[in-house]
């Protein structure tokens, strides 16, 4: 019996190195231990009595108490629970005779979700605390996908600074069902995070950027794991919410670019900061020019152009400015400036817009004029798009970020409804990995050469030959408008 009760030997050896950490080192192995004995007081409090109790107040109490010791001076701290131990900040925790049951109670409670990772942002507070660990506590909701059934009920809640991730089981095949549904319910979060900051500021509230940098990041990770699913949910763009999935879509187009130029992760998780942002200084915009549905007059066109400078100005009264590098602050700022320099705001002194910049210029363009808006019902089709954006030099768009653009979206991006030389009408969900054939993206044929739907759509590469001659089976032979045939294109994005 003893021996079923004795940790595992790697447990054992674990302890015996910790003669080499560092002071600081042993410090965070104290404060993780202490944050993770913390936790499961929490969980077996909750689990026990009411809210009210004295055992709880003081198990949240704690809680809080060793989640801010770990934090120290930074805004974030991640736990990970891999395998059988536990990582703090990329500290793997050593586990003792004391800690080995504990750590294996956290563990088991987190694994019924198939949660592989919590992450923990200055500002979260008791209610936080009580809904995660209370969800942590219920029944998975569903055996074929716990983690997203998890991941949907946290969404609907408060919840602003606490994440969580999924375990390594859970992210295999990220580009089946299961991607495509965390490739959802990434974007409508963002959407909601995106929501709230800039309705906050328009209200002159106190916003945070702790979730909005956790929706970037979740933007991140689905680009550089999932990029064609996220890439195809920009074709949900909602004309009453257009403020804010269009600078999700921004965002996306920014991130999937930064990755095509060999961005580091870092670099876009920056990039996509700024992109999220850029558009924030028109919440210091009256209302009724951002609506309006005509074209502006000459007195409140200067008026609009404000809205870049008054981003900036904005991005200095949210908390935690610390959190926003200036490059991704320079965004809001430079995002209309054109490269020849005839855009908006102007600069007293000549002044390159930055990489950065001129990245999210291109992306707020092609995502602005593709879409349907208030003074704009008929929005262009995307390849008309990006002849315009590359052969236009007026637009004042950098050549070189269009060209890597073009490259990424292919000449017909995704979302685009194509007639094929075969009379089938097809959606494009995919850009061709071949960068020689960017004319002949992946399709899904909706409907056929007579004009009856497919039911399920067909999906089709059409770089794939005929052996008979070594043609292609089907090219496509112009874009049209959905809208004549009545097709929501997102609905075969989801």
């Amino acid at each position: 019996m003893s021996d079923l009760l004795a940790p595992p030997a790697d447990a054992v050896r674990s302890a015996a190195h910790g003669a080499g950490l560092t002071a600081e080192d042993r410090d965070l192995q104290r404060k993780g231990r202490d944050f993770l004995f913390a936790l499961a007081g929490a969980l077996r409090a909750l689990q026990l009595y009411p809210l009210e109790n004295q055992a709880v107040v003081d198990a949240l109490n704690a809680l809080e108490a060793a989640a801010l010791a770990v934090l120290g001076p930074d805004d974030e701290m991640v736990v990970r629970y891999v395998g059988d131990f536990f990582f703090v900040n990329d500290m793997r925790l050593r586990v003792d005779l004391a800690s080995y049951a504990t750590y294996g109670q956290v563990g088991r409670a987190l694994q019924r979700h198939r949660i592989g990772q919590v992450e923990v942002f200055r500002g979260a507070e008791r209610g936080e605390w009580t809904a995660l660990l209370a969800l942590v506590n219920s029944d998975p909701q569903s055996e074929e996908d716990p983690f997203g059934a998890f991941f949907d009920r946290l969404g609907r809640t408060a919840v602003l600074h606490l994440g969580v991730g999924p375990d390594r089981d859970s992210e295999r095949d990220p580009t089946g069902d299961k991607g495509r549904q965390m490739a959802k319910r990434t974007y409508a979060q963002t959407v909601a995070v995106a929501r709230e900051a800039m309705s906050g500021l328009r209200m002159g509230r106190g916003v945070s950027l702790r979730p909005v940098k956790r929706a970037v990041q979740a933007i991140v990770d689905q680009v550089l794991t999932n990029e064609a699913s996220i890439v195809g949910l920009t074709t949900l763009r909602d004309y009453d919410e257009y403020t804010f999935t269009h600078s999700v879509n921004v965002c996306i187009f920014s991130v999937a670019l930064g990755k095509k130029l060999g961005f580091t992760k870092g670099q876009l998780y920056e990039l996509g900061l700024g992109a999220l942002l850029h558009d924030v200084g028109k919440v210091r915009m009256p209302l009724e020019l951002i609506n309006k549905a005509g074209p502006l007059t000459a007195e409140e066109f200067p008026v609009l152009q404000e809205h870049p400078t008054e981003g900036l100005l904005s991005l200095f009264e949210m908390r935690g400015l610390s959190e926003v590098p200036l490059r991704a602050m320079l965004v809001a700022y430079e995002h209309h400036m054109k490269v020849d320099q005839t855009g908006y705001p102007r600069s007293i002194r000549r002044r390159e817009p930055t990489l950065f910049g001129r990245i999210v210029a291109v992306a707020d363009g092609f995502d602005a004029a593709t879409t349907k808006r208030s003074y704009q019902a008929q929005p262009w089709p995307a390849d008309r798009v990006l002849r315009e954006m590359r052969d236009n030099t007026t637009r004042g768009f950098d050549p070189l970020v269009v060209k890597a653009f073009i490259s990424m979206t292919g000449i017909y991006p995704v979302g685009s409804v194509v007639i094929l030389d075969t009379f089938e009408l097809a959606v494009v969900v995919q850009t061709s990995p071949n960068p020689e054939c960017l004319h002949q993206p992946v399709v899904k044929v909706i409907f056929d050469s007579m004009g009856v739907p497919v039911v399920p759509a067909r999906q089709v590469d059409l770089a794939e030959t005929d052996p008979a001659t070594g043609s292609p089976r089907r090219t496509i032979i112009k874009t049209t408008d959905p809208d004549r045939y009545g097709i929501n294109v997102g609905d075969y994005f989801v």
